[in-house]
């Protein structure tokens, strides 16, 4: 067995997972990451590429790694850049979990209605980890969004749909989907 690994604020474990990290406040995070600064090349006037605006993160623990280099002022792209981070953890690291006897987890439970639908937005604090959450049973479901629909308590259209509000975490659900031989999800 490996040796666990710690990350600091009570987080250690053998191979880390979205639960670990999503929960952090900012400051937390961006402390457990590499921060560079770079030009970027393009268009933007003289002063973009003259300063290192440019920002990427890389976070040490899971080694997931995100950049933003939309704006000229470096913090603009810092909190950019700290928003993808934390979309790329939600969508690339998996908790287990095992469909026999699988009853919602919190994060799913807290954004489901009785009717099976999905309440939540992007810009809703529960969003990414509902979505993590679900991503987690669509992995165990081996990417079936029907059978993952029936195990979360959600309707097939309200999996689809929270997988669109997103363009990177569709896009993420549908390259997963491709390397377990499935066709790609269409967009309504």
């Amino acid at each position: 067995m490996a040796p666990s690994a710690c990350y600091g604020r009570g987080v250690t474990t053998e191979r880390p997972t979205w639960r670990d990290f999503l929960t952090l406040d900012d400051a937390a995070l961006l402390a457990q990451c590499d921060f560079d600064r770079f030009r970027a090349s393009g268009p933007g006037g003289q002063k973009r590429n003259v300063t290192d605006s440019a920002v990427r993160l890389r976070h040490r623990p899971s080694g997931v790694s995100a950049e933003a280099n939309e704006s000229r002022s470096q913090h603009e792209n810092r909190a950019r850049a700290l928003r993808r981070l934390r979309r790329a953890i939600a969508a690339e690291l998996r908790a287990p979990v095992d469909l026999d006897g699988y009853s919602p987890a919190r994060e799913i439970e807290t954004v489901r209605n009785r009717d099976g639908r999905i309440a939540v937005g992007t810009r809703d604090a529960r969003f990414l980890p509902a979505l993590a959450a679900l991503f987690d049973v669509l992995e165990a479901a081996e990417w079936r969004v029907s059978d993952a629909a029936r195990a979360a308590g959600v309707s097939t259209a309200a999996l689809g749909r929270l997988l669109a509000q997103d363009a990177a975490l569709w896009r993420a659900a549908n390259e997963r989907r491709r390397a377990h031989g499935l066709s790609a999800l269409r967009a309504r």
